[in-house]
């Protein structure tokens, strides 16, 4: 080697040493800076959020994320509105949402959502096991030194400078001991650092005080007792979305096909299928369809599941079957006349051609009973054919038709269709038939990640093939939910006639008793006690089962008058002495739409402010809920008036006839009995010489 050489070699490399350590200075001097900015970021937040534990919250700071080596939490929220899992970000770059991506400094940063939804996930799992609903958590991005409230899925995206305020509107869903013991627990699952770099700015307000087990405070059966008291004591809406506990699991399961969930009233089946349609929409992007049968239900739980979970409220579409038929129909551009008073009229004409002179007048002379026959077994079966009509099982029919009286229903029934289809009508029945053969043809597109049924015992046999066509066998699919002791209507089918199979854990049966006081319970099961009944899943069931209840008392209050105008009085008296500040939490159910619209009048003179459940919307209103048995189901309200409650006994020609109709009635006085909570007023007019 030439003099000097080895020199110049040695030199170099020392160069190329010192530019690497100069770049590892830069970069490590570039990560310091940031970290100090996260820092400064994490406590000029958390000097935000500190105000908030004056008012209730708990701030647990910089945790550890549990499962990981060195991950961590920025900040774990526990307050009267939810536990929101925080993540703070002090970006030079302000964030901005663009098509469904989070973007700062021209860089997509969706790496961030999945961060924060994954230490989310873990906090639900954490708090379910105290028993509390996926829906109470939030995962929550804030942004040091910026104004900004925006959504990107579930996460919410809030500037530091609107946190505070942001989360003090959020509504009151837990109670003081429960926001200490949800602290207290999750303190345990993410532990603090121990060298943290945020410390509150504080001193003399801490995180939260450790929740001793010895006080009962962090005692998972006490805590359920006072989550549950504090739900009582709210509003009946907030209440109608009060998740018990023990109904958390069932939220959360993945299913493996169809599933279903059935239960006695009062069993909370509902309020798990609102938290399922919101925990399915925090876990997928795809749209989540919850139906019901009647319409006025939709409005309602859709305001509830708003409340519930904002953030994926858009996500889940609320409808009654026939308006969602219709609005598919539609945007398919399907032909369809619907037109109801058409159509029975059509019936009518049919009736006066087929009907009126056959065998069937000497069975039943009114129309209304063979129109149902039609309606509900016939093209709510979706049957085409005789011979398939003349073996069916008539589901809820206690009349025997022999083969010549089905061969004249059917002749009615097809005279019915030939009138119908040349005026061009279409009945309710036939929009379900046109939106299951074009479902079958040609699936939704984009298709619904999961459809939930609610009251699904209402629905029909065409309508339930309807909503399986729209997802099929797929895991955590479809859901069906309801109980067929609260069938207010004739006909019926299996679920096995629908080709769904709902096997082992996949069918699921409530049977604790939150909503009604033990006196109300009881009385509404006698009312049922000799009527037994075949669920849709085949099973026989007495009707007087077996509930257990949660054992709050109540007042059955059982009032007997001689004429109609006592009986008003009477209604009137009961109301006032309730008071303005009870009305809101109460409702006045009728037999009839002519009953409600008389008691409307009587209690618009008697200056009483009335809701009607046909605009009702799920907001709390400051009137007495009106509506009719059938309108009320679904809900439900700390005081039921129930007015001249057992009708006038109207025999028809033939006892089975007669029978059907009183054990329908009864069913529907059932379910108008179930929809009260702690009191109950039953009104009897005697109608004695």
């Amino acid at each position: 080697m030439a003099a000097g050489g080895s020199a110049a070699t040695r030199a170099q490399e020392a160069r190329r040493h010192e530019r690497e350590l100069r770049e590892q200075l830069r970069a490590a001097q570039e990560e310091a800076r940031r970290w100090e900015a996260a820092g400064e970021g994490e406590r000029s937040v958390a000097a935000k959020l500190l105000m908030l534990t004056e008012r209730g919250w708990r701030l647990l700071v910089d945790r550890r994320w549990p499962g990981t080596r060195s991950a961590n939490v920025d900040m774990l929220l526990v307050g009267p509105g939810g536990v929101f899992v925080i993540d703070v970000k002090n970006w030079r770059s302000a964030p901005r949402t663009d098509g469904g991506h989070l973007v700062a400094g021209g860089q997509r940063r969706d790496g961030e959502i999945d961060k924060l939804l994954a230490m989310t996930r873990v906090a639900e799992g954490a708090v379910a096991s105290l028993g509390m609903s996926p829906v109470a958590v939030h995962p929550l991005m804030v942004f040091a030194g910026r104004s900004l409230d925006a959504t990107l899925g579930r996460v919410r995206l809030l500037g530091e400078l609107d946190a505070a305020s942001a989360l003090m509107a959020e509504r009151c869903r837990l109670g003081a001991a429960v926001v200490r013991a949800i602290a207290g627990h999750l303190e345990e699952v993410f532990p603090a650092y121990e060298a943290s770099a945020v410390r509150p700015a504080r001193p003399a307000a801490p995180s939260v005080p450790s929740v001793s087990t010895e006080d009962g405070l962090f005692d998972v059966a006490r805590l359920r007792d006072a989550a549950m008291e504090a739900a009582r004591n709210a509003p009946i809406e907030q209440w109608m979305t009060f998740l018990h506990p023990d109904q958390v699991a069932l939220v959360r399961r993945n299913w493996a096909g169809p599933a279903r969930i059935s239960g006695p009233a009062g069993t909370g089946k509902t309020v798990v299928a609102l938290h399922r349609a919101a925990h399915l929409a925090q876990r997928t992007t795809g749209r989540i369809l919850y139906v019901t049968f009647a319409n006025n239900l939709p409005r309602v739980q859709s305001t509830f599941l708003r409340e519930m979970s904002p953030a994926v409220a858009d996500r889940i579409e609320f409808r009654s079957l026939h308006s969602w038929s219709l609005k598919f129909l539609e945007e398919r551009r399907i032909p369809h006349r619907l037109h109801g008073d058409r159509a029975r009229t059509a019936f009518n004409l049919a009736w006066s051609h087929r009907g009126r002179d056959s065998i069937l007048s000497a069975l039943e002379p009114a129309p209304h009973y063979w129109q149902e026959e039609v309606d509900y077994v016939i093209k709510g079966r979706g049957i085409t054919r005789f011979e398939e009509y003349a073996a069916v099982v008539r589901r809820r029919r206690r009349l025997n038709l022999r083969r010549v009286h089905r061969e004249a229903v059917w002749e009615l029934y097809e005279e019915y269709e030939r009138i119908r289809t040349e005026r061009g009508v279409h009945d309710f029945h036939d929009l379900l038939g046109l939106a299951l053969a074009e479902a079958r043809e040609r699936p939704a597109s984009p298709p619904y990640a999961a459809v939930i049924a609610d009251e699904v015992q209402d629905l029909t046999l065409v309508g339930v093939r309807l909503l399986h066509a729209l997802v099929g066998d797929a895991p955590n699919g479809l859901l069906l939910v309801g109980d067929g002791q609260q069938s207010v209507y004739p006909g019926g089918f299996r679920l096995a006639d629908a080709g769904i199979e709902v096997r082992g854990d996949r069918g699921q049966i409530l049977r604790t008793n939150y909503r009604n006081a033990k006196e109300i319970l009881d009385a509404a099961l006698a009312v049922v006690a000799e009527d037994a009944f075949d669920d849709i899943d085949g099973t026989p069931t007495a009707g007087r089962r077996d509930v257990d209840s949660a054992c709050h008392h109540g007042v059955v209050t059982r009032v007997v008058s001689r004429t109609p105008a006592e009986q008003d009085a009477a209604l009137l008296a009961a109301l006032r002495d309730a008071g303005p500040d009870v009305w809101p939490d109460s409702a006045v159910l009728c037999r009839s739409k002519h009953e409600t619209d008389r008691c409307r009048r009587l209690l618009a003179d008697a200056r009483i402010p009335v809701c009607s459940l046909e605009q009702y919307d799920g907001h709390p209103v400051d009137a007495v809920k009106l509506g009719t048995y059938r309108r009320a189901k679904g809900l439900e309200f700390k005081h039921v008036y129930l007015p001249d409650h057992i009708p006038l006994a109207s025999a028809a020609v033939n006892d089975d006839i007669t029978r059907e109709r009183q054990e329908l009635f009864r069913a529907q006085l059932f379910v108008a009995m179930t929809r009260a909570r702690d009191t109950l007023w039953l009104g009897t007019v005697s109608r004695e010489p």
